[in-house]
């Protein structure tokens, strides 16, 4: 009998609606024990939330680690974070009063009252004591009554890099000398951090990737405390496994060759987008009052809903992550690109890259990034990868998805 698993939506997941990622779970595992700060790399919605959520609920049960996940997507400068991780730390029993000073006082005090005044309010109230001219100062007094606690602790810090990009690059996506500065001071505290507080062990990931925003700048070295971890996509086996798992659940018929057939279509078997899919389908045989899906249920679903506007709504999420780390310039190129791969059959040659080459003006590649390192942040982001004769997308559904929304009114590089 299959195992039984319910949607999960768009949320993270742990527990009962955890599926598979067994291997990777025990790979994170033995690095927490060996004491290694791992940075997690992924393409989007590839489950990096709720592995590290997964592995933290393990680890809590097991009462031999403290753990504190930090959440900095809503973090705009580095007071937030602190704050951030000040308001998370409240729940490891770590007693403030082993730590001097009035903030010492007013953070204890603080967690003694969080059942009263509630986590909003005792976010607000740190935040009103953190400032840019004390921020190291309280995150250096946070982390050391975390060090403190009694049982080696494990600090999960998600979104990371996209704070990381908004002190970098501000809401204009321009990195200038002060902003620089800004950024590479609060990377070198966290690196500092991480060397010195020999107790707590770093999980840093996000929605978009860290290194090539620091390539970028030239602050590759400030991550070099952090070993890679790459999560990569499910093989098709254990995607069809888990539509067998959900179609089980819902009592749903789906024969091998229907999930044969989704996962073709996906190509790339990220778990959102398999889970999606899924749910999608659901929906249609509901609305049918059906219980066997059929391959033309499947066509029917993956062109008028994925690729719909309901999956639009979804997969914006790539071209506005994207534009975050390449900035308006850049992204515009990118987009150039990547319709020029989608309305060629996912293919972008590397005839096609000499003849952009050409046409690029020479002030303009200046200004930009070279064409070498946009495609470098594509293929590290999950855009596209390497194939014989130059570049293809990863993923159908994006190819698809891409070439619906943006190749309508393009003209390709070769009929210019």
């Amino acid at each position: 009998m299959s195992q039984e698993l319910k949607k999960a939506g768009a949320n993270w997941v742990d527990g009962d609606r955890f599926f598979d990622r067994e291997s990777e779970l025990k790979s994170l595992m033995e690095r927490v024990q060996d004491g290694t700060h791992t940075l997690l790399t992924a393409q989007r919605r590839m489950g990096k939330t709720s592995l590290v959520r997964e592995l933290l609920r393990r680890l809590d049960n097991a009462e031999e680690y403290e753990t504190v996940f930090v959440d900095l997507e809503g973090a705009h400068t580095a007071s937030d974070a602190i704050a951030e991780l000040a308001v998370q730390a409240q729940a490891v029993q770590t007693a403030g009063h082993r730590i001097r000073g009035a903030f010492a006082n007013f953070l204890h005090n603080l967690t003694r009252r969080v059942e009263e005044i509630g986590i909003n309010e005792m976010r607000i109230k740190l935040r009103a004591g953190i400032d840019e001219g004390n921020w190291q100062y309280r995150g250096d007094q946070v982390l050391a009554s975390l060090a403190t606690s009694g049982k080696p602790v494990v600090l999960a810090m998600d979104e990371l890099p996209m704070l990381v990009n908004r002190l970098l690059k501000g809401y204009e996506y321009q990195t200038t000398p002060e902003r620089r500065q800004i950024t590479d001071r609060f990377l070198s505290w966290l690196r500092q951090s991480g060397q010195e507080q020999r107790g707590i062990v770093l999980i840093v990931s996000g929605s978009i990737g860290l290194a090539p925003i620091l390539q970028q700048a030239g602050l590759s070295a400030q991550i070099n405390i952090f070993s890679p971890f790459e999560l990569r996509p499910w093989r098709r086996e254990t995607a069809m496994e888990c539509l067998g798992a959900l179609a089980h659940t819902y009592a749903l018929e789906l024969p091998d060759k229907v999930r044969f057939e989704m996962c073709r279509r996906l190509r790339c078997c990220v778990p959102h987008h398999v889970q999606q899919f899924f749910d999608l389908l659901h929906e249609h045989l509901h609305s049918q009052n059906r219980k066997r899906a059929r391959m033309d249920d499947v066509e029917r679903v993956y062109t008028r809903d994925l690729l719909g506007v309901r999956g639009q709504i979804d997969l914006d999420h790539y071209e506005g992550r994207l534009k975050m780390v390449l900035g308006r310039e850049d992204y515009r190129v990118a987009l150039e690109l990547l319709t020029e791969t989608a309305v060629n059959d996912g293919l972008l040659t590397n005839a096609a890259l000499a003849r952009y080459r050409d046409l690029a003006a020479p002030t303009d590649e200046s200004e930009r990034l070279s064409l070498p390192s946009l495609l470098h942040v594509l293929q590290y982001d999950g855009y596209l990868e390497v194939c014989d004769g130059g570049f293809r997308f990863v993923s159908g559904l994006v190819e698809d998805w891409w070439r619906a929304r943006h190749g309508t009114h393009f003209l390709p590089l070769a009929q210019r």
